[in-house]
C-alpha cells in the first residue's frame, strides 16, 4: 500500500523521506510510525541509496505528538502516554541513533516537543532560516520524551538543556546553530535547493567508514578511552582493508576525486 502519511523519493544516491501531514503540521500518529518504519527499513535494504533525508511537508517540520487522535486511557480517562512511547517513539529514536547510513535531519519550520528530539536523534541536522525548535513539553504539564532528556544534555550540557526543557522557550535557528544543535542554517529560499546539495555531497562519501564512524562515536559515549582507542584500532582495520581505502589512496595518487562504492 502506498504511504498516506509521508512521501518518499529518490534522487540518485539521496532517498528523501518528508513527513506529509501538512494539515496537522505533520503530527505524530500510529500511521506516521508505521509507514516511517517502512520507509527506513526500505531505504536500508536500498544499497543504491547512500544517504538519507527526513524533512516536513508544508511550513512545519513537525509539531510533534498528534492529540487529538485516540490514545490509550486509565479507568478515570486519563491518556496513558506510556504505551505509544514504547510502541512507537522508544523504537524510532533507536532506529535512527543507530541507522547504517547517514541521516539527515532538514528542519524546514517548526520542530516542537518530540519530533525536535526525532530530529536531533538524526546524524546531522541542518535547519532553514525561518525554522525553530522547541521542547514544549512543559506547556502542557509533560516531561521531554523521545530521548530528549538523554540526548540534548549530552549536546549543549545539563544546565542549557534544563533551561530549555523547564522555560519550553523556542530556539531560533541560528541561535540552534550556535548552541551546536543545527550543522547549518540555509536561507528559506534556496533551502531545499542547498539541502539537496549537501546530502548529494555527502553521498559520494566512501559509505563504509561513514557506517563505522557511526559506530565509533556512539560508543564512545559509553567507553572509557583505552577501550575506545581499542574500539578505533578494530575498526580502523576493518576500514583499511576496504576497496573504499584502495580507492581514496589511488584517488589522492592520481590527483581526481575519488569514487567510493561504500564497502
Amino acid at each position: 500500500m502506498s504511504p498516506t502519511t509521508l512521501r518518499c523519493t529518490l534522487d540518485g544516491p539521496v532517498a528523501t523521506i518528508t513527513l506529509a501531514r501538512p494539515d496537522k503540521m505533520n503530527a505524530f500518529n500510529a500511521a506516521m510510525h508505521a509507514e516511517l518504519r517502512e520507509a527506513l527499513d526500505q531505504c536500508e535494504r536500498d544499497d543504491n541509496v547512500r544517504v538519507v533525508v527526513l524533512t516536513g511537508e508544508g511550513r512545519a517540520f513537525s509539531s510533534g505528538q498528534d492529540l487529538t487522535v485516540d490514545l490509550k486511557r486509565d479507568e478515570q480517562g486519563r491518556l496513558d502516554l506510556g504505551p505509544a512511547l514504547e510502541r512507537d517513539y522508544n523504537p524510532l529514536i533507536l532506529r535512527l541513533s543507530n541507522y547504517p547510513k547517514p541521516i539527515i535531519a532538514a528542519i524546514n519550520g517548526p520542530a516542537v516537543g518530540a519530533s525536535m528530539n526525532i530530529a536531533l536523534a538524526c546524524d546531522i541536522v541542518v535547519a532553514a532560516r525561518s525554522a525553530y525548535l522547541q521542547e514544549a513539553f512543559s506547556k502542557i504539564g509533560l516531561i521531554p520524551d523521545a530521548g530528549g532528556t538523554w540526548i540534548l544534555p549530552r549536546l549543549i550540557g545539563p544546565k542549557l538543556a534544563l533551561a530549555l526543557m523547564l522555560s519550553a522557550e523556542s530556539v531560533a535557528a541560528d541561535d540552534a546553530q550556535r548552541m551546536g544543535l543545527v550543522y547549518k542554517v540555509f536561507d528559506d529560499a534556496s533551502f531545499a535547493v542547498d539541502v539537496a546539495a549537501f546530502a548529494a555531497k555527502l553521498a559520494t562519501g566512501p559509505g563504509l567508514s561513514y557506517r563505522l564512524t557511526k559506530q565509533a562515536v556512539a560508543q564512545s559515549l559509553s567507553n572509557d578511552l583505552d577501550a575506545q582507542l581499542k574500539l578505533e584500532a578494530r575498526l580502523q582495520s576493518e576500514a583499511g582493508s576496504s576497496d573504499d581505502f584502495m580507492e581514496g589512496v589511488a584517488a589522492f595518487r592520481e590527483k581526481r576525486p575519488p569514487r567510493f562504492q561504500g564497502r
